[in-house]
């Protein structure tokens, strides 16, 4: 995965970090990754694709879908 495609650089993540704080009941990877969460919800905005079109580098599209939807 290229990570120079990635919309949230260091400087705005740093500002974005703490509105996606990790809880200590959060189960899986998927909690553990903000980041890279919201950049895949992002790719997702960006290129109108579905939800089953995301590259593998952001993970099980399943499992970023079923958090998205929460």
């Amino acid at each position: 995965m290229n990570n120079d495609r990635f919309v949230i650089n260091d400087d705005m993540w740093e500002a974005l970090r703490e509105l996606l704080p990790r809880k200590s009941s959060d189960r899986g990877v998927a909690a553990v990754d903000n980041r890279r969460f919201l950049e895949a919800v992002l790719w997702r905005v960006r290129t109108g694709s579905q939800w089953r079109d995301l590259p593998d580098g952001f993970g099980n599209w399943n499992s970023i879908f079923r958090r998205f939807r929460r």
